[in-house]
């Protein structure tokens, strides 16, 4: 049609030998591309899979023996040489073997040996502790230190070691960190502390109601061996018992107060008088109680003498 119109408008002409010559162009640049694609290689998606599979290999192997993929290759021909020297050298490969043995041999014997003395320290660790108990309002608690053969040797050797706690006769032993409740968690580890002190000193302690569900004879128990455990460390503990903090050296009261609108708490140091007020608060409710203020002092005088 526009050819038709150009032969009655001459303008239109060269607008026509511009479409003429763009067809030209679009049919080669139409056989090109068919060529092109018929020969393009279909599998290189998958080789550039390829490609990225072997990036991350490398990446793993450097971070690994790296820092850089250069010390990766250098260790490939060091090793590709020392399997060389092994491969052809039978006595060498012999020595190693009976190096092996003997080692295999010694880990086996040192591991023996290993669970020996575990199995010996726990049955004396769990008689003393259990000793401990009994004067920490636990008279039938038993403490069993359980050795078990796991295998195979590791860096500790080849047991597990799990404490177990029969809390009352006839109880059945249970986890001591699974089946204790806080109190007798409390005084367990209060006599696990004090039976190894003396020889594995801990910095600080901090007891958080140790002296759960106990008092009179058994709350000065506790206070005694908190005593004795603060003469190679720090103790701090949180009771509500005079008998246990008449053996502190440092009487500290946490209170607690409000102004109506903020809650708040404070610490406060207590002097010798301040200590036997509080004391004979706690032991009665009452501060200005002579028989309670007296109980007070003699708690304070028994505590210095045991």
């Amino acid at each position: 049609m526009l050819e038709r119109a150009a032969g009655h408008d001459a303008a239109l002409q060269p607008t026509v030998q511009t479409l003429g010559d763009a067809s030209v162009l679009l049919a080669d640049a139409a056989g090109s591309l068919s060529s092109y694609l018929a020969e393009l290689d279909l599998d290189g998606a998958h080789d550039l899979e390829l490609i990225e599979e072997r990036r991350a290999q490398l990446s793993l192997l450097a971070r690994a023996y790296g820092p850089t993929l250069d010390d990766v290759l250098d260790l490939v021909d060091s090793s590709g040489l020392r399997l060389l020297e092994l491969d052809g050298d039978d006595e060498r490969i012999a020595a190693l073997e009976a190096e092996t043995a003997a080692d295999a041999d010694l880990v086996d014997r040192l591991a023996t040996r290993l669970t020996e003395l575990r199995i010996a320290a726990a049955a004396q660790l769990g008689e003393r502790v259990s000793g401990e108990l009994t004067a920490l309002a636990m008279a039938d608690a038993r403490l069993r230190v359980q050795v078990t053969a796991t295998g195979e040797p590791a860096a500790h050797g080849r047991d597990s070691v799990e404490m177990m706690l029969q809390p009352h006769a006839g109880a059945t032993p249970r986890p001591l960190a699974r089946g204790a409740s806080g109190g007798e968690l409390s005084r367990v580890m209060l006599a696990l502390e004090v039976v190894v002190a003396a020889n594995d000193p801990v910095p600080t302690f901090v007891f958080d109601e140790v002296d759960a569900g106990v008092g009179g004879a058994a709350a000065i128990e506790i206070g005694r061996r908190l005593a004795r455990l603060a003469e190679t460390s720090q103790v701090i503990v949180v009771t509500h018992l005079a008998q246990v903090a008449a053996f502190a050296t440092n009487h500290l009261r946490v209170e607690k107060g409000s102004d109506g609108s903020v809650t708040s708490s404070a610490v406060t140091q207590l002097d010798a008088e301040e200590r036997v007020s509080e004391m004979a608060r706690l032991l009665s409710g009452l501060t200005d109680s002579a028989n309670a203020l007296a109980h007070a002092r003699e708690l304070l005088e028994t505590s210095r003498v045991l």
